[in-house]
């Protein structure tokens, strides 16, 4: 036996951080690059913003509009994105 460390060991590296923002002054260190607008808001509750998970979270477009994020739809962030939660429409 010897003491040469594995691939799998060589390989292991600390976790890239990603930070967003959410509703503009609520910054989110998240370590996976890939969560649903649920996990996105859990996040940023955790991280002190003042939303709850009912909130409907959009994304902000780099051409300034928002895209609506569904509670159980994954997609990709990346360092710097944006977001927004707001409260609900609640008028039936």
């Amino acid at each position: 036996m010897t003491d040469t460390p594995t691939l799998t060991e060589e390989r292991k590296r600390p976790p890239r951080t990603y930070t967003i923002t959410v509703n503009e002054n609520t910054e989110v260190t998240l370590t996976e690059h890939n969560l649903t607008g649920a996990e996105i808001k859990a996040a940023a509750i955790e991280a002190g913003a003042p939303i709850q998970p009912d909130f409907v979270l959009s994304k902000v477009l780099p051409n300034g509009k928002q895209r609506i994020v569904p509670d159980d739809k994954q997609i990709h962030v990346k360092d710097g994105d944006e977001f927004w939660a707001v409260p609900g429409d609640d008028n039936s």
